[in-house]
């Protein structure tokens, strides 16, 4: 067999097995080194990455690095670029179309994140990265309707409850993101509503004295009731109303979770805020500060949220004030022996 020198060509080992890639993140090469179907398969690999086909997955991996890697930070630009490598490795010859099919493609995304699952939060690190391909496969390239990552459980469990949006945090993604995700934060940190719900609660919700829906997550057997405080109220009436539902787009269309997932992300991005380890649905440890500061006590926050007692207050001892915290106090005394 002759032996033919071609440029970039990585090798790789794994499992007693070797492996030969066009190129590092590159699509596998068939045949045995020199032989004519590898040399063929190696010239199809270099001629598709001159011109892309825009129809597989891999497509969509280098689009996203050509227009939103460069947004992250150089540690997490370094760290996201071996992922995406890894993605284009895997799904980068599929068509497109199938990841716009969740259930059979998600069996497939299951065992890829399978092959870390001794290190969970590095399988779940993997995982994130191909939701974000994913979301930008939805927006901005139009080439599917649904994430498949969303709804695949995480390996790596642990308590959020302690972790919450700060002012400060808010008013940095406030900085730069549109109005509607700003609609969407204020919102989120009043009620404590989990996306899911957040994004259907419409004004009809809206009673006299508090918001009243039924939540997703119970599978609509159980309602949550957030009661309208003042602050609460403000956030209510700067909304403009622009459709049935509260929140809206910037097409005046009710949001859906992936849509509105794909936005926020970018929006975090934009602000600087990729590499914190905030999740939007952290802010119902912020609405938990809000509630209490306003008068409630950790019992009514607790059934609010459907939390813990011990974890809201925890999170009352970490996030607020001492001083606020004193006058919260003096309130609710004055209002117990009025």
């Amino acid at each position: 067999m002759v032996r033919v020198d071609l440029k970039g060509v990585a090798k790789v080992k794994a499992k007693g097995h070797t492996y030969y890639y066009a190129w590092r993140g590159g699509p596998r090469l068939r045949g045995l080194p020199g032989s004519p179907e590898f040399i063929a398969s190696y010239n199809e690999a270099i001629e598709q990455r001159r011109a892309p086909d825009e129809g597989r997955v891999r497509f969509v991996v280098a689009d996203y690095k050509k227009r939103e890697l460069k947004k992250l930070s150089p540690s997490t630009r370094a760290e996201w670029g071996k992922w995406l490598d890894r993605i284009s490795t895997r799904f980068g010859d599929l068509r497109i179309a199938q990841f716009d099919r969740p259930d059979k493609i998600r069996p497939s995304i299951r065992r890829w994140r399978d092959e870390w699952s001794d290190t969970p939060r590095t399988a779940d690190y993997g995982l994130q990265v191909l939701s974000r391909v994913c979301s930008h496969a939805i927006d901005p390239l139009g080439k599917i309707a649904v994430n498949p990552c969303e709804g695949i459980k995480r390996l790596y469990s642990n308590d959020r409850s302690e972790i919450i949006w700060t002012d400060a945090d808010i008013q940095q993604i406030k900085k730069t993101c549109s109005p509607e995700i700003a609609a969407a934060v204020d919102l989120a940190a009043h009620t404590g509503l989990r996306l899911g719900d957040l994004v259907r609660v419409s004004w009809s919700h809206i009673g006299e004295d508090a918001i009243l829906l039924t939540t997703g997550k119970s599978r609509h057997r159980r309602e949550a009731l957030v009661p309208l405080y003042d602050a609460l109220r403000e956030v209510l009436e700067r909304i403009p109303k622009r459709a049935t539902t509260i929140l809206s787009s910037s097409r005046k269309r009710p949001w859906t979770v992936d849509g509105f997932g794909s936005s926020f992300n970018k929006a975090k991005i934009d602000a600087g805020l990729a590499d914190r380890d905030l999740h939007f649905n952290d802010l119902r440890g912020t609405a938990a500060t809000k509630f209490y500061i306003a008068g409630f006590t950790e019992r009514e926050i607790a059934e609010t949220l459907a939390w813990e007692e011990a974890s809201v207050a925890k999170i009352i001892r970490r996030y607020v004030g001492r001083t606020a915290a004193i006058k919260a106090k003096i309130a609710k005394l004055k209002e117990t022996k009025r």
